[in-house]
């Protein structure tokens, strides 16, 4: 059973990932792929991590704060890189990733003020 305290940050985790899978695949396909690099590789990471700190928080593992505050400086890299490209999979990727990183940080105990 996941622990419910968790609940939120797992959900905003996975949305994310999927998010980021989504706007690498999308990106592949713009005309200009090596504009796109530095968002492609940023979608990769912020997913691998988001998937790995829901399964962390869902075992409720010792290491799992930690893992969500990393987790969350990655969302804002990725974020911030999907948010100068006007593609609305970047715009919704970016969107996804301020939400996990916000829940990240909460469930971390370092929400930004």
């Amino acid at each position: 059973m996941v622990p419910t305290r968790y609940q939120s940050c797992i959900e905003a985790c996975n949305a994310c990932a999927d998010a980021c899978d989504y706007c690498a695949s999308a990106s592949l396909g713009e005309d200009d792929v090596k504009m796109m690099a530095e968002c492609i590789r940023l979608d990769i990471d912020c997913a691998a991590i988001c998937r790995l700190a829901a399964s962390y928080m869902s075992r409720d593992s010792a290491y799992a704060v930690d893992l969500c505050r990393l987790c969350a400086d990655i969302c804002d890299a990725c974020g911030e890189e999907c948010a100068h490209h006007p593609q609305a999979h970047c715009k919704a990727c970016a969107k996804a990733c301020r939400h996990c990183a916000d829940e990240c940080r909460r469930m971390a105990g370092t929400a930004k003020a």
